[in-house]
């Protein structure tokens, strides 16, 4: 899988406003920003992120993702 297919699937799920992915096709890094996680814990954020994956996690299409997840204003703070 490329970073821009992964990109796509999580994109395809969640509304993101940010999405940052890399990787070499088996082990990857993400940052991504959405609105989805307000409110969520880092697990529920997560769950999230691996709910868009579906079948391509189980079936070892996408063997490792880490992840860093933040809200809007949380990536804003971040940022400035």
């Amino acid at each position: 899988m490329t970073a821009d297919q992964l990109q796509a699937i999580i994109a395809e799920g969640l509304p993101c406003e940010h999405l940052a992915l890399e990787g070499d096709g088996r082990h990857w890094y993400a940052t991504i920003v959405s609105a989805a996680f307000e409110g969520q814990r880092l697990i529920a954020r997560q769950r999230l992120v691996y709910a868009t994956l579906g079948e391509r996690i189980k079936k070892d299409e996408v063997h490792a993702l880490s992840m860093k997840t933040y809200t809007p204003s949380e990536w804003a703070s971040k940022a400035a």
